[in-house]
């Protein structure tokens, strides 16, 4: 890519173009193209196989494109960064299984994730300073978590454990969040508040939402990415994308 091309993708947050993976001759994506711009909120969907959570991994330095250009930012080239640099950056990531420290209360939770320079014994057991009490109390708000936090981790619903982990994240201050099926598993009340949560957060940051729910994905009411077979199969509003011939073929079935 021309220098000319770079500064064209400086007003983009994430560009993916012409991204392509093999695993042992199986082609996980093809040519993938994606852009995204500061702020957006975009839900991708697809079959099983179709390549979102390679494509995730590709953006968080998981796996290695075969070819293709990467970049966060319009500046920095993730296919050069590893894991830890990308997540400096400011991309998060939350897989789909919550993984949550289940022995410790909610505030410790999200304490142990903030950005501190002490160690993890020295953060949970010297206290927080104030800066990082404030910024714990946002989240809880934020998560609808605040009459919970002093339960054990372990002790909350699959729901709750979900927007712990939002928390978690949130508390890295990520400019890029990467959410995975984040309401598999979860009841109606439950997947609508975690709309309303993804929204919140929406206002002051960039989020992917990988999901298989419909439901969920309507009420976000943001652009839908289809993806099928490692690249965009369409895209465009949920009624857009709902009503393409070939996603109805290969996705939702008539």
């Amino acid at each position: 890519m021309s220098e000319a091309d770079k500064l064209e993708l400086t007003g983009s947050l994430l560009y993916l173009d012409g991204v392509s993976v093999s695993f042992d001759g199986y082609k996980a994506l093809r040519g993938l193209s994606l852009t995204l711009e500061p702020g957006e909120m975009r839900a991708i969907i697809g079959p099983n196989g179709a390549g979102k959570t390679t494509m995730m991994d590709v953006i968080t330095g998981k796996t290695r494109p075969d070819e293709g250009d990467v970049y966060f930012e319009g500046r920095y080239d993730l296919t050069r960064l590893d894991e830890a640099e990308i997540a400096e950056l400011g991309v998060g990531r939350k897989f789909q299984k919550p993984t949550v420290f289940e022995n410790h209360t909610v505030s410790d939770n999200i304490l142990l994730a903030a950005k501190a320079p002490r160690g993890v014994f020295a953060t949970l057991f010297g206290g927080a300073a104030a800066s990082e009490r404030e910024t714990i109390e946002r989240i809880l708000t934020t998560t609808r978590l605040g009459d919970q936090r002093q339960r054990p981790a372990g002790a909350l619903s699959h729901g709750q454990k979900q927007w712990l982990e939002i928390g978690m994240l949130l508390a890295q201050d990520p400019k890029l969040l990467l959410v995975d099926e984040p309401v598999a598993g979860m009841t109606d009340v439950e997947t609508h508040q975690t709309a309303e949560l993804l929204k919140q957060i929406n206002r002051d940051r960039t989020v992917v939402v990988v999901e298989h729910d419909m439901t969920f994905v309507r009420e976000l009411g943001v652009k839908v990415t289809c993806l099928h077979e490692g690249s965009v199969l369409a895209e465009g509003t949920i009624d857009q994308v709902s009503q393409n011939d070939r996603v109805v073929e290969v996705y939702l079935g008539r």
